[in-house]
């Protein structure tokens, strides 16, 4: 009788989740501007992951930005100023999606609570992922998956102008790859010659000619095949849905990946996304958090 009520109860709870997750029809995934939203007869400002109904009306300023996902999964970018009610934005959206970009925003926004936010400041002392110490240290866990085929590298610790040496070896110590950059980058290209049969990588960084001035080891392991068709499969239906070349869909990637715990692959959307749209806030921010949260700063 207990374990016939304790299903019922999660059935219960089930549905009423998908009754709440039904109940907006689009949510503010990012927000740059003075923009304003109101719900009745009152105007308010409008913040990042405000749920909006149909009856609802936007009003963006100048050079206003606005990244909005529909309860159908499907995303919205909206720029021009004035007056947007929310029912004329949703009858621009293509019928059908599978909630699955959807899914992802709401991991993305969870993550960018107040909350958190003033957890990471406190912690952090600054908004700026800088940190200046005696050592390298790259923003890569000690040993990460990765589904793509490039990989991310970036890595900060040092302050002044310094040519950095990143070197790559597999896992009996073989030297692979050798590189030099002035800068605290670099995207590596996993299917190129030497590294294309490697099942995992050993990267380190350091400082041209000091070698004490040096990173700790870092392992970038190519997902396993079962795993790698799981992702596959899930990435199909979310791709379905989104348009890789604005900054919205790339945040909403990072967030995929960030939920399958590929970091790597979460650090090169984030970047994406900052890229193309480098005068939003949001969407650094939301970068920083996802560094503090997985410790990568």
């Amino acid at each position: 009788m207990k374990s016939l009520i304790s299903i019922l109860t999660i059935s219960l709870l089930l549905v009423g989740a998908t009754v709440y997750g039904q109940s907006y029809t689009f949510k503010v995934l990012a927000n740059k501007g003075v923009n304003e939203v109101k719900s009745g007869t009152e105007w308010k400002p409008l913040k990042t992951g405000t749920s909006l109904k149909d009856g609802d009306e936007l009003k963006l300023s100048e050079n206003a930005y606005l990244g909005l996902v529909h309860n159908s999964g499907k995303t919205l970018e909206l720029k021009e100023s004035g007056n947007h009610k929310i029912s004329d934005l949703s009858s621009k959206i293509s019928s059908g999606g599978s909630n699955v970009a959807s899914k992802y925003a709401d991991f993305v926004l969870s993550k960018m609570s107040a909350e958190k936010k003033t957890n990471r400041l406190s912690a952090t002392g600054a908004v700026h992922r800088a940190v200046v110490n005696s050592s390298i240290n790259i923003y890569i866990p000690n040993s990460v998956d990765v589904y793509n085929d490039k990989a991310l590298i970036e890595w900060g610790g040092m302050e002044g102008e310094n040519t950095f040496v990143l070197k790559v070896v597999n896992m009996f110590g073989d030297e692979l790859f050798t590189m030099e950059s002035s800068d605290n980058r670099y995207l590596l290209d996993l299917t190129s010659e030497k590294l294309a049969n490697e099942a995992a990588l050993l990267v380190t960084v350091s400082v041209k000619g000091n070698e004490e001035m040096k990173s700790e080891e870092v392992a970038i392991k190519r997902l396993p095949e079962d795993k790698a068709e799981i992702v596959k499969a899930n990435l199909g239906a979310l791709m379905s849905e989104v348009d890789i070349q604005n900054a919205l869909n790339n945040y909403i990637l990072a967030g995929f990946y960030e939920e399958n715990r590929l970091l790597l692959d979460a650090l090169f959307y984030y970047e994406e996304a900052i890229k193309i749209a480098p005068d939003v806030d949001s969407y650094q921010e939301a970068y920083e958090e996802f560094l503090f949260r997985n410790g990568l700063n």
